[in-house]
């Protein structure tokens, strides 16, 4: 009880402090400072220990509004909070504690993105996805937090797109190639070591690394050589997960062919619509739409035929 009411008492005086700059900078400060010695009380400790990097995160954005700094710099600032995050979860104790912590943690280090998102200043972006990857990387290293390392990934990955974006490159298959090619044959001797190592994991990331920017820049060619070379890629990508029974290659190639398809095919398909008459595009989503229905049961079981289908890949 006295935990909830000192979490609401705060809020209050957060939102009255709001009204003065120093006074919120001081409140923060205070709060943060409050709620960090009550810590040391281990049967608080999963409510203070969160509402203290709370705290400091709301303390970060005000300082960095105090200081008159872009909001890309005040993400930078953010992320002191998951590092900090990230090594006190690290210490052993009380599971919902460390649970909490690391709530808290993602949700400042989302927070961080999303102001160097809103800043449009790409390589601010490209810097604070890296580093959030760094810090994810470092969770990533305890025996109980191995997923952790999907996610790492996965942020890197997206560093490395918004740096080519930053940098205007036309033909980005010339720096993702290189990366994408050992990373795939990495890929082949960790499944060849570990059989039952997913193909997401073996696979995935050294094929989005060029998949996805390839993709993006196609969609902005005027031109068909692009397009083409990417469809032949993903078609061959995805006969290659059929035929070896891999989820990866087959669902990125399928989705990567599909959209390089319809956005080839969406100017005829204008055309086309254009040409009938008003009452065909309706009519003809009617018919579609009966048809439907009246297999309905047939579609359904076709679904739940795929769903296993996939399931049956690695």
């Amino acid at each position: 009880t006295a935990a909830v009411l000192a979490l609401v008492t705060s809020l209050c005086l957060v939102f009255l402090a709001l009204a003065a700059e120093t006074a919120t900078l001081v409140v923060l400060c205070a709060l943060t400072a409050l709620f960090a010695a009550a810590c040391r009380a281990p049967q608080l400790a999963a409510v203070t220990a969160p509402a203290a990097l709370v705290h400091a995160t709301a303390l970060a954005c005000a300082t960095g509004a105090a200081a008159g700094w872009g909001v890309q710099y005040t993400a930078l600032l953010v992320l002191a909070v998951p590092a900090a995050a990230a090594l006190l979860a690290a210490q052993p104790g009380d599971p919902r504690t460390t649970l909490g912590i690391e709530a808290a943690g993602a949700a400042a280090g989302l927070l961080a993105i999303a102001l160097a998102a809103a800043s449009a200043d790409l390589p601010a972006t490209a810097l604070v996805l890296a580093l959030c990857g760094v810090v994810t990387a470092g969770a990533a290293i305890r025996p109980d937090r191995r997923p952790a390392a999907y996610v790492s990934a996965g942020l890197f990955v997206t560093a490395a797109w918004v740096r080519l974006a930053a940098w205007d490159v036309g033909t980005p298959e010339a720096y993702t190639l290189p990366v994408t090619v050992p990373a795939l044959l990495v890929g082949a001797l960790r499944r060849r070591g570990h059989p039952g190592t997913s193909s997401w994991a073996a696979y995935g990331p050294g094929l989005a690394a060029t998949l996805v920017p390839s993709l993006l820049t196609a969609w902005g060619d005027p031109d068909w050589t692009r397009p083409l070379l990417l469809g032949l890629a993903a078609l061959a990508v995805t006969l290659v997960g059929a035929r070896r029974h891999l989820q990866a290659p087959l669902l990125l190639g399928g989705t990567v062919l599909g959209l390089v398809a319809v956005h080839e095919l969406a100017p005829y398909i204008v055309q086309v619509t254009d040409a009938l008459p008003r009452w065909a595009p309706p009519a003809l989503a009617g018919l579609l739409l009966l048809a439907l229905g009246a297999t309905y049961e047939q579609r359904l079981r076709d679904a739940r035929r795929v769903r296993d289908f996939l399931g049956t890949m690695r």
